[in-house]
């Protein structure tokens, strides 16, 4: 028997896929139709104090393997947003994503998600298109450190950290959001990027440069993960570029407890998350594992699987090879 349960500190979903912060979160109605599609949850677009229009178009460009955007982080606010949450939560668990400037600001922002019903919150500190926030605060081990603080004192849900690519001190920055008590961190935001128009010889967004996001992210996530799983002992939820169950499969044998999936959802539709929970099935039964705990980490030299465990795996491929021969 085969169990997609994951298991993320102290929350556990009946799936291991999320809809990561950006898609399809904008609103309780589409979240509820993510939730109904296969997603174990969702992550809300990201949301700070007060409304925000976000970057003039254009703020998005396709790319070879992947997207480029701009967004500038529109929402209506924290206060408006809880209309969409009191549609959303009824119908499964939903992760409130906030950004701000500072403690202070954080802090009331995940007070206010969790007295709206998320069942954690998820810090955005990673975004490389909005001035003075995101990337710009997250890429400060000291700020992360006091950022988290300040949430982890304002809330008793659990408080996840999402973490920019853009930074050589990646490491430094996870052990700074355990050291603050955080509960687990998301790995990765995109990347930094720009896209130039030879026609107009100008660049394409009107922010100048945007997020790469996209299966060309994934190779980056994965080393991420597992860069930040040998110095970790919190949980790590893999994001970037997943669109299929092996690229799930590198995440979590990576280190990944559980992953989220965003621009798949615009290039495959809703029903990827059935299909990528369909295919990890599969594969865990074949090769057996008979949990996603038990394939979390694999890859870290037997990711500290049992001998046992991993010997029944290495027999099950050898079945399967056979009967495919």
């Amino acid at each position: 028997m085969v169990s997609l349960i994951a298991k993320v500190g102290a929350l556990s979903f009946d799936k291991p896929g999320m809809v990561a912060s950006g898609i399809m979160d904008e609103t309780g109605q589409s979240m509820v139709r993510m939730l109904g599609c296969g997603a174990g949850a969702v992550v809300s677009k990201s949301v700070g104090m007060k409304p925000n229009e976000g970057h003039a178009n254009p703020c998005f460009t396709e790319t070879e393997g992947g997207m480029v955007n701009a967004m500038g982080l529109p929402n209506p606010g924290i206060e408006l947003f809880e209309e969409e949450m009191k549609v959303a939560v009824p119908h499964g668990k939903i992760i409130g994503s906030i950004y701000g400037s500072g403690p202070e600001e954080f802090g009331a922002l995940a007070g206010k998600m969790e007295d709206y019903g998320a069942c954690a919150v998820e810090l955005n500190l990673s975004c490389p298109h909005a001035k003075g926030y995101g990337m710009e605060v997250g890429t400060d081990p000291r700020m992360v450190r006091d950022i988290v603080s300040a949430v982890k004192s304002a809330v008793d849900i659990p408080v996840w950290a999402k973490l920019t690519p853009n930074s050589h001190i990646l490491a430094d920055i996870g052990m700074a959001v355990q050291e603050a008590g955080g509960d687990a961190v998301v790995a990765v935001n995109t990347l930094k990027a720009m896209v130039i128009s030879p026609e107009f010889a100008r660049p394409v967004l009107s922010n100048r440069f945007g997020g790469l996001s996209g299966k060309v992210l994934k190779p980056v996530g994965v080393r991420a993960v597992y860069d930040l799983r040998t110095v970790l002992d919190i949980p790590i939820v893999g994001v970037g570029g997943i669109s299929t169950w092996r690229d799930a499969a590198e995440y979590i044998m990576a280190g990944a407890s559980a992953f989220q999936v965003g621009s798949a959802v615009l290039t495959e539709g809703p029903c990827v998350f059935e299909c990528i929970n369909e295919g990890l099935e599969a594969f865990m039964h074949d090769y057996g594992y008979g949990s996603v705990s038990a394939m979390e980490g694999a890859a870290h030299e037997r990711g500290g699987r049992s001998n046992r465990e991993c010997d029944r795996g290495v027999l099950r491929h050898q079945d399967v090879r056979v009967r495919m021969e």
